[in-house]
C-alpha cells in the first residue's frame, strides 16, 4: 500500500518530539521562589483526591467513545469511537509540549490602567513540562505538587476535542481530523483555557466569568467547534441511521458519569467542603436532567427510550459543571431539568437538523454549556456573586462574555476547519462513506 507524504510527515513529528524531549532536563527539585511554595504546603489528603480525580476524567474519554460509538451506524463504529480515543495520545503530547505553557503559562495580553489582563500564555514558560516543580504553585493549586494540577488540567484538554467528533461522524478523513485537533487544542482551547483559569486571563480578570469545572472552556468551545465543523463538511450522503448498540450508550453514559465527578468535583483542587457540594449537584443535576428529558418526550408523543434517558443526563452533567461548586443541590435540581428541556428541544428542532450534526453535539454540550453559564450567573452563591445575590453587573459581563465566547468558538473553529481541508481535505470520497469509515478508513469491522 502507498504510503502517502502526509505519514510520512506525521511520523517525522513525533520522532521530533520523542528525540526533542530528551534535551529539556525539567529542574523539579529545585523549587522557584518566586512562584513555589514549600513541600511542607502540600496536603495529602488533596494529593490523594486530585490523583484520583484525574483518573476519574481520563476514565470520560473512553466513556465518550461508548457514547458516541453506541449512537452512530454499524459501519462508523471504531471510526467514531478511535477519534474520541486517539485524543488519549495526540493531546496529551501536546499538552505537555506546548498546551500546558499556552493555557496556564507566563500571561501574554495586553494593559488597562497599569492592569494586565492575559489572552494566553507563554510557550516557552513550560516547554515539555521544563519548569513544572513538584512544589505547590502559590497562585495555582496552592496544596497539590504543580505537575499534579499540569496533568489533572490535561484531561480537560484531552476530551475537548473529543467531544467535536459527533458532529461530524460517518464522513470526515482520520487524518485530517488529527490536523484540526491539534490547531483547534492550540488556537481555541488554550486561549479560552487562559482567559478563564489563569489568575490574569481576561475573562477570569476583567469579565469575572464563573466556569468552576469547564461549561465555558469545554463545553461551549466544543458545542460551537462542532456546530462549525458540521456546516463546513455538509450533510451526510445517507443522513438517517439507526443507532448500532444502544447498550454501548448506556455503558458509555454511566462512564460519563461516573468520570464526572472527577471533572467537577476535582476541580475544587482539594479535599474540601466545595468539592462535596460540586459532587452532590453533578449528580442531582444528572438525575433532574434525565427524568425531565424521558418525561418531556413523552408529553410531546415520544416514546421513553433509553437513548433519551442517556442524552437527558448527560445534557445535566453539561449544564452543571461551570456551576456546580457555586450553587445548591436544590438549585441543581432545577438546573438539570431547565436545561434538559431547552436542549431536548434544540435536538427537535427542524433548523438544526437541516445542518446535519450527526450526535446533536451542539444540540446537548453546546446548548447545555449555554444554559449553564447563564444559570451560573443567576443562582451562584455569595455577596454579589450573581443575579439572585446583588450581582447585576456580574449577570451582564457573564453575558457579554458568553457573546465573545461564542463569536470566538465559532467562527475561530470555522477558520480552522477550513485551513485544515487546504491542507489535507477534510471529507472522505463518496464511495467510502458508502463503504463506512471502519473499513475505508482503518480496514475493520465489527462482528456483531
Amino acid at each position: 500500500m502507498k504510503v502517502g507524504l502526509k505519514w510520512k510527515v506525521s511520523f517525522v513529528i513525533i520522532c521530533i518530539v520523542a528525540i526533542g524531549g530528551l534535551f529539556f532536563r525539567p529542574d523539579v527539585d529545585i523549587p522557584n521562589t518566586g512562584n513555589f511554595l514549600s513541600e511542607k504546603e502540600i496536603v495529602g489528603s488533596d494529593v490523594a483526591w486530585i490523583l484520583a480525580a484525574a483518573g476519574l476524567v481520563l476514565l470520560m474519554t473512553p466513556g465518550l467513545s461508548f457514547f458516541y460509538g453506541g449512537m452512530v451506524g454499524k459501519k462508523n463504529v471504531i471510526s467514531t469511537m478511535l477519534q474520541s480515543f486517539i485524543a488519549l495520545g495526540v493531546i496529551s503530547i501536546l499538552w505537555i509540549v506546548v498546551g500546558f505553557s499556552l493555557s496556564f503559562g507566563e500571561s501574554i495580553g495586553f494593559e488597562i490602567d497599569g492592569v494586565h489582563y492575559g489572552i494566553i500564555g507563554n510557550p516557552f514558560t513550560y516547554p515539555f513540562f521544563n519548569h513544572v516543580s513538584v512544589y505547590p504553585h502559590k497562585a495555582m493549586a496552592s496544596t497539590i505538587p504543580f505537575v499534579l494540577f499540569a496533568l489533572f488540567q490535561m484531561k480537560f484538554a484531552v476530551i475537548t476535542p473529543a467531544l467535536i467528533t459527533g458532529s461530524f461522524a460517518e464522513r470526515v478523513r482520520f487524518i485530517s481530523y488529527l490536523v484540526f485537533m491539534v490547531l483547534f487544542s492550540l488556537f481555541i482551547y488554550t486561549p479560552l483555557c487562559h482567559m478563564v483559569w489563569h489568575p490574569e486571563g481576561l475573562l477570569n480578570k476583567f469579565f469575572g466569568v464563573k466556569d468552576f469545572a469547564g461549561g465555558t472552556v469545554v463545553h461551549m468551545s466544543g458545542g460551537f467547534a462542532a456546530l462549525a465543523g458540521a456546516i463546513v463538511l455538509g450533510r451526510r450522503k445517507n443522513p438517517h441511521h439507526e443507532p448500532s448498540n444502544i447498550p454501548y450508550v448506556i455503558l458509555g453514559t454511566g462512564m460519563l458519569w461516573f468520570g464526572w465527578f472527577g471533572f467537577n468535583a476535582g476541580s475544587a483542587l482539594s479535599a474540601n467542603a466545595t468539592a462535596a457540594i460540586a459532587f452532590g449537584t453533578t449528580t442531582i443535576a444528572s438525575a433532574s436532567a434525565m427524568m425531565t428529558w424521558i418525561f418531556f418526550d413523552r408529553i410531546n408523543g415520544r416514546k421513553v427510550s433509553a437513548l433519551g434517558a442517556c442524552i437527558g443526563a448527560v445534557v445535566g452533567l453539561v449544564a452543571i459543571t461551570p456551576g456546580c461548586g457555586f450553587v445548591s443541590i436544590q438549585e441543581s435540581i432545577f438546573i438539570g431539568f431547565i436545561s434538559a428541556i431547552v436542549s431536548n428541544i434544540m435536538v427537535n428542532w427542524n433548523a438544526l437538523k437541516k445542518i446535519d450534526d450527526t450526535l446533536d453535539v451542539f444540540a446537548c454540550h453546546g446548548v447545555g454549556g449555554i444554559m449553564g453559564m447563564i444559570l451560573t450567573a443567576i443562582f451562584a452563591h455569595g455577596e454579589n456573586a450573581s443575579l439572585l445575590h446583588g450581582g447585576f453587573g456580574v449577570f451582564i459581563h457573564h453575558m457579554i462574555a458568553l457573546i465573545l465566547v461564542s463569536i470566538f468558538a465559532f467562527f475561530g473553529s470555522m477558520l480552522l476547519y477550513k485551513i485544515t481541508d487546504k491542507i489535507i481535505t477534510l471529507r472522505v470520497k463518496e464511495d467510502s462513506e458508502d463503504l463506512g469509515l471502519d473499513v475505508s478508513q482503518h480496514g475493520e469491522s465489527l462482528k456483531w
